[in-house]
């Protein structure tokens, strides 16, 4: 049993609050989470087709069956329950966690119904610190974005090549079919390994239209559907402009890496290294470890980007209440000066930043002038 960076947050925010949201991917260990944090609270799971009728056809008498200390997962799948769970709350009658996959779904009615009634919190599959905390640490980078993170691969110690096709599958009949009735779920999948070819990369939207002959409002709706169910990313530029000719689209990020190399075909950790996309996915890994790190503490992610249209960029500005810290990523093992190149040319022009880092594949911790070089495996040392 590996134990969840989130559990303690969990505990905190049950205590303070009448409902607690937990969201987060399919098969992400919400239901494990939930269930061994809470052994005393009734489980109801939505995805039973009895419970889920019951629900549907007379909401008051299921939440009257079920009324006290319980927990509803996959809550998204009877919407119409939520209005009815206001009432509950505002009578304060016992304790309620709701657990689903659809993030944009449960929020579209707790924006509706629950407003500041629910604290919400994200569970992503396993972090770097929760696999290091039951010993299981790779050498390698490579082997953690081939492997990924999801829980049942280290569970039940499955081939990720075996176990990755089966979870595509299983997200295109249940969750993409819930979330929007998509007919032609072929094409969808086409669609899907098209954008893991882009993964670290600024949408365009007319290249992906294009190559799918699909128009631009379908490709952002599908894109929309990944977004909430969290299988993408996007990572948004930062907002405070120094130049008037930045980029203003976000960039395309997984989150996680096991996905999208699967994806991309790699059915072997070996092909990482000769990977076209071998840098965008080690991006892609810290990238995510950042967010995990966010997540796991309660927090909303605070990570950008910067590029101007004359090619400078960072990879990440990480925002916090009074200070900037810029982040370059590098999957090399050997440092060269044109690492910095993007942090000292955006000091230069902002004159904002506190901290700087350049996270690299290599295993030295080094300062290089005002940046703090950090190896990928020390990545938790950050305070982000």
């Amino acid at each position: 049993m590996i134990n969840r960076t989130l559990t303690e947050k969990l505990k905190y925010m049950v205590s303070k609050f009448p409902a607690v949201a937990v969201t987060g991917p399919r098969q992400s260990g919400k239901t494990t989470l939930l269930k061994m944090t809470f052994p005393e609270m009734t489980y109801v799971s939505l995805e039973n087709p009895d419970r889920r009728a019951f629900a549907i056809d007379d909401p008051r008498s299921f939440l009257k069956t079920y009324n006290n200390n319980v927990i509803f997962d996959e809550v998204q799948r009877v919407p119409k329950l939520f209005s009815y769970l206001q009432e509950e709350i505002d009578n304060k009658k016992g304790k309620f966690i709701l657990s689903g996959s659809q993030n944009f779904l449960l929020h579209q009615q707790i924006s509706q119904s629950l407003a500041g009634r629910v604290a919400i919190l994200k569970l992503l599959p396993f972090s770097f610190e929760e696999l290091k905390n039951s010993d299981i640490i790779y050498d390698n980078y490579e082997d953690y974005i081939f492997n990924g993170f999801y829980p049942r691969i280290y569970d039940l110690q499955l081939n990720p090549s075996d176990w990755y096709p089966n979870y595509i599958q299983t997200y295109l009949e249940k969750d993409v079919r819930n979330i929007k009735n998509i007919k032609d779920l072929h094409k969808f999948q086409s669609f899907l390994k098209l954008v893991a070819g882009r993964v670290g990369q600024i949408i365009n939207f007319n290249s992906l239209a294009n190559d799918l002959a699909l128009t631009i409002p379908t490709i952002k709706d599908w894109l929309s559907i990944l977004e909430a169910s969290y299988i993408i990313y996007l990572l948004k530029p930062h907002h405070k402009n120094h130049n008037k000719r930045v980029i203003k689209m976000p960039k395309l990020y997984f989150y996680d890496t096991g996905l999208a190399a699967s994806l991309l075909g790699i059915e072997f950790k070996e092909q990482i290294s000769t990977h076209y996309l071998k840098g965008a996915l080690f991006e892609n890994l810290i990238i995510s470890e950042m967010i995990k790190s966010r997540f796991n503490h309660g927090k909303e992610s605070n990570l950008y980007f910067w590029r101007d249209k004359t090619g400078h960029e960072l990879d990440i500005i990480a925002e916090y209440l009074n200070e900037l810290h810029t982040f370059e990523l590098k999957s090399s093992k050997t440092i060269t000066p044109s690492f910095f190149k993007g942090i000292k040319y955006y000091d230069k022009i902002s004159k904002t930043i506190n901290k700087s880092y350049l996270i690299y594949g290599g295993e030295q911790k080094e300062i290089r002038g005002n940046t703090t070089v950090i190896p990928w495996s020390k990545l938790n040392d950050i305070n982000n």
